[in-house]
């Protein structure tokens, strides 16, 4: 049996990935920070409660991570961990860029040392390509970040190509764009824009409030993409991947589409400047070739089809 660690396990991603190993019968550990701030919710909508290990481990804390490796010897480590959020960078710019960088250096200093042959996953972002001259995205493209968050990414990208360079280290970067499900948090725009239209319909609201909806974003389903992650690992040596639908889509589009589907009156759009961000990507999409060439990974949903799934779903759980 291999053993899994995975961190930042909560989120959608990690719930997915947690999901998709039992299946294939990992035994599988979720690093978190305390076992006091663990929350289950998704683990029991995915029908995974109480299959999972839990071990605390600090991520800023190098020798908290020597300890739990050396006690499991894991093959995979997927490192999901993240000050994720891009808004919340530019109010926090030096403890998103410390955390997202330290956490990736100790993760990949401690198997170095140990002489592990552990696998590591870590999660970049399209955020990193920033300012892009020419579309689609491919591994090859330079990076520009428009935000600390981003920056922070790009530099965790690089010291995991250092890393696997360097020293060896099984590293693989997987840079995905972004990824929608119902396990979603409430404060990404996709999750935001289908709770509160569904709140306006059933009146629990009066209005959608947003930023700049003028821009296209490429959007995918996360359990289509975390099997990815998972493919990542399994080959015998250790390459970058874009993982993305290879198309983009207006925000405007996004809320007009769901608006429609749920009978909404555009009036009910509120567009505010003061949730503006004070620098933004315009339109970026990616290339998906290398990972369905080389991971043989499959994807064909257009995200008019994902929202079609994350409607339904969140409609049926939703508690009026």
């Amino acid at each position: 049996m291999k053993t899994a660690f995975i961190t930042g396990i909560t989120g959608q991603d990690g719930a997915y990935l947690a999901q998709l190993l039992i299946q294939k019968k990992y035994q599988v550990i979720g690093l978190t920070r305390s076992y006091n701030n663990i929350n289950v919710t998704n683990f029991k909508y995915l029908n995974i409660d109480g299959q999972i290990t839990f071990e605390e481990c600090d991520l800023l804390d190098f020798s908290s991570i020597i300890k739990l490796l050396l006690r499991y010897r894991p093959d995979e480590f997927y490192n999901l961990a993240a000050q994720s959020s891009v808004g919340v960078s530019f109010e926090q710019p030096i403890g998103t860029i410390n955390y997202n960088t330290q956490s990736v250096l100790n993760i990949l200093e401690s198997i170095r040392l140990l002489k592990l042959d552990t696998k590591v996953y870590q999660a970049s972002s399209s955020e990193m390509f920033g300012r892009v001259n020419t579309l689609p995205v491919n591994e090859q493209t330079p990076l520009h970040p428009l935000s600390p968050y981003a920056i922070s990414k790009a530099s965790a990208y690089w010291i995991g190509i250092n890393y696997r360079e360097s020293y060896n280290v099984n590293c693989v970067n997987g840079i995905l764009f972004n990824h929608e499900s119902y396990l979603r948090s409430p404060n990404f725009f996709v999750k935001k824009v289908i709770r509160t239209s569904l709140e306006i319909k059933h009146k629990n609201k009066d209005s959608l409030h947003v930023g700049d909806i003028d821009i296209k974003r490429d959007f995918g389903y996360a359990p289509d993409y975390v099997k990815a992650m998972w493919l990542s690992l399994q080959q015998d040596k250790p390459y970058d991947y874009i993982i993305c639908s290879g198309t983009s889509i207006y925000l405007r589009e996004i809320i007009d589409y769901v608006f429609d589907y749920l009978s909404i009156s555009k009036d009910k759009l509120i567009e505010d400047p003061a949730l503006f961000r004070p620098t933004e990507i315009v339109d970026i999409y990616g290339d998906n070739t290398k990972a369905k060439t080389m991971l043989n990974w499959e994807y064909d949903k257009s995200f008019f089809d994902v929202l079609d799934i994350l409607i339904h779903e969140e409609s049926a759980n939703m508690k009026v």
